[in-house]
């Protein structure tokens, strides 16, 4: 029976580009057969040819013959022996597992204050001590009283701030003994609130436009 002759997608060959299709793929274990050498260079240049025509978007982007060299070599399973106008890549290149990119670290219990402030107390470790990193400093604590606010509705100490400060800096700025008071939360919280009735207000004022138009 004609059904007994069907071939199964699960029983081909696995594809290990799978955007250039089968044809491709036995195109070049073809080449891999060839003993001439010459012979396979030939091949390989006209599979190359007709990779690049399948994606002609790509003809203009930089280094693209390059990377159909290595999707050749690679589709091959690394063991095509042809002349390539570029380096051979290697399976072990191709293997090797990138190094992890670094994640911004911040402390899971203080993520309120965001990823850039420990980037501005890092900066401000780096500062010589005086008039100017003293205003940083109480910048940035304010900075980190503001965001607690927004966390916490209530209201917090400025010792909490200061002692969150200093573990944040590994015990580098030390805001413990200050006498200075930082900023009051109706003062950190004034902005946001005069820009929402700002905007409640102009809301009303073109719904007042809207309704006397009709």
């Amino acid at each position: 029976m004609i059904i007994d002759n069907l071939e199964y997608n699960t029983e081909r060959e696995h594809l290990i580009i799978p955007e250039y299709g089968r044809h491709m793929q036995k195109m070049i274990n073809y080449a891999k057969t060839i003993e001439v050498k010459e012979e396979r260079n030939k091949i390989a240049k006209a599979i190359i040819a007709v990779m690049g025509n399948m994606q002609p978007h790509l003809r203009d982007v930089p280094d693209f013959q390059h990377k159909l060299w290595d999707q050749l070599f690679i589709m091959s399973n690394f063991e095509l022996d042809v002349d390539s106008p570029y380096e051979k890549p290697t399976k072990e290149l191709f293997e090797e597992r990138p190094e992890p990119l670094k994640y911004p670290q911040n402390f899971p219990k203080y993520r309120f204050y965001g990823n850039n402030i420990k980037t501005m107390i890092d900066v401000a470790n780096t500062w010589e001590e005086g008039e100017l990193k003293e205003a940083l400093v109480y910048t940035i604590a304010n900075h980190m009283k503001k965001c607690f606010l927004n966390w916490n509705k209530d209201t917090v100490e400025d010792a909490v701030i200061f002692s969150h400060l200093y573990e944040l800096s590994a015990g580098k700025i030390n805001l413990k003994d200050s006498k200075e008071d930082l900023s009051d939360a109706t003062s950190l919280l004034r902005s946001k609130n005069k820009f929402s009735s700002n905007k409640k207000t102009h809301h009303k004022k073109n719904s007042n436009r809207q309704r006397k138009r009709h």
